[in-house]
């Protein structure tokens, strides 16, 4: 069994790339060793794990689901059933924030709402590469053909968006239409910070995503093409049966919490799995989350994302995180003293 454990965890680092797998030093702690671990809301951690566990692959995150409704006490659940692993290969903690981006906007075009965010064509499906950014905003390509799902009034939010990846829509009349990922055109990312950095405009402490967007307003030209250095291009489809209350779907299709969820490497841990967040910095944060989400720039076994809510108030404060720290994650027991080096068992 052990050695069965073994080689699953040998797969998942693969995911991550060989070097990863060579470089990775796994160490079991006890939770005296998590500072601040007595001083959470574990049942606000377990009712998010919940949410998500029955997706978990295994019979023995299978049997942790099951016993997680049982044990009255959530902090016992935790200490009783699981033991914290740090999960390091080489590169130093970082954490930074994510939000949902809550525009105005109408399904119907108008003076105001004049910015158009769409479906995903089906001849991009096709293809692994189809046209840039400028090309899509240019060539009139998607007009006349019903792609449209909204208009919004701000293409720099749009823009956002797009770079998030999914949001909320607030019509006129009060209620919201929900937007997930619905595809790319394959160009990659580019920076469009880094951008202004290699410019001379700003250096690089300097820029936030409210400095990018505060220098695109002011320079509208300008800023029309640097948005457009950046070639992807992000395509939406609307998301049904998610309470307006509730969170946006992460990459396990359930709704993800506030300060609750976090986006991780799945090459490393496993997605559904309790994780002990040390971030340090300006306003240190020692929390348990859930890892529910991933996202292309999360990469690396210490590299987390921490989801912030949904709206301005939480994209500014997601928009200023860039911490570092550590993370451990919490594994079944079994599952854990399996993944130690066959020279310590």
């Amino acid at each position: 069994m052990i050695r069965a454990f073994r080689t699953v965890l040998t797969a998942a680092f693969l995911v991550a790339g060989s070097s990863a797998l060579s470089e990775t030093n796994l160490r079991i702690l006890s939770f005296q060793d998590l500072e601040g671990w007595e001083q959470d809301d574990h049942e606000a951690a377990r009712q998010v794990f919940l949410n998500t566990c029955s997706d978990l692959d295994g019979p023995d995150w299978q049997s942790l689901c099951a016993a997680a409704s049982g044990i009255p006490d959530a902090r016992a659940f935790f200490e009783l059933l699981f033991r914290p692993v740090l999960i390091q290969d080489g590169t130093a903690g970082l954490f930074t924030g994510y939000f949902e981006p809550e525009l105005d906007g109408s399904l119907v075009p108008d003076a105001r709402f004049r910015f158009p965010l769409y479906k995903m064509p089906p001849e991009a499906r096709k293809v692994t590469t189809w046209l840039t950014r400028r090309e899509i905003e240019t060539t009139g390509i998607m007009e006349g053909r019903g792609l449209e799902i909204a208009w919004v009034d701000d293409p720099v939010e749009l823009f956002f968006l797009q770079i998030q990846g999914s949001g909320r829509i607030r019509l006129p009349d009060g209620s919201y239409i929900r937007l997930g990922y619905g595809g790319a055109n394959g160009r990659p990312y580019r920076s469009i910070g880094v951008e202004l950095v290699r410019r001379g405009i700003y250096g690089a402490h300097q820029v936030s995503a409210q400095v990018i967007k505060n220098w695109v307003r002011r320079n509208p030209e300008d800023g029309v093409e640097l948005l457009r250095h950046n070639g992807s291009y992000v395509f939406f489809r609307t998301i049904s049966g998610v309470a307006p209350e509730s969170g946006p779907l992460g990459a396990m299709n359930r709704s993800i919490t506030a300060m609750r969820t976090v986006a991780v490497d799945p090459g490393f841990v496993p997605l559904g799995a309790p994780v002990w967040i040390e971030k340090d910095g300006e306003t240190p944060l020692r929390r348990l989350m859930i890892a529910q989400d991933t996202g292309s720039a999360i990469k690396g076994a210490q590299r987390a994302d921490i989801f912030f809510g949904t709206g301005d108030e939480a994209g500014r404060a997601a928009g200023k995180l860039k911490d570092g720290g550590r993370m451990i994650v919490l594994l079944p027991i079994q599952r854990a003293y399996a993944m130690l080096p066959e020279s310590v068992m």
